[in-house]
């Protein structure tokens, strides 16, 4: 379950990073109040994540999920530049989400538990 609220708090990662270009510094309302509540809510299943997995890898995967979407995203809607090296990159940092939470399932089986310690 901590790998859902950590996918989920990256995902509106992605929607509060953009939002805060669209608020252009918190001067257009409706923006700025969107990119705060999906800040809070964010954080909630970020941190919620914390109880169930390893801080350090909970951390990079939420905060890579929301950097590459990120990316992602200016590229594909606010007209930010393309390049074969941003592309490569994003790429690049996906394999790291991926092989940071494949290596915590293996030490989980190493280790003979399913549950980060303390996480009941």
């Amino acid at each position: 379950m901590g790998w859902i609220y950590v996918i989920i708090g990256g995902l509106l990662e992605i929607g509060w990073a953009t939002g805060l270009s669209l608020s252009k510094g918190f001067t257009e309302p409706l923006p700025s109040i969107i990119t705060a509540v999906l800040i809070v809510i964010s954080f909630y299943f970020f941190s919620t994540s914390m109880r169930l997995l390893p801080i350090g890898t909970a951390y990079a995967v939420f905060t890579g999920i929301g950097a590459a979407g990120t990316a992602i995203v200016g590229m594909t809607f606010l007209q930010e530049d393309v390049s074969v090296m941003k592309i490569a990159f994003i790429i690049l940092l996906l394999f790291g989400v991926i092989g940071l939470k494949m290596s915590d399932k293996e030490n989980k089986e190493e280790r003979g538990t399913t549950e980060w310690p303390g996480s009941h």
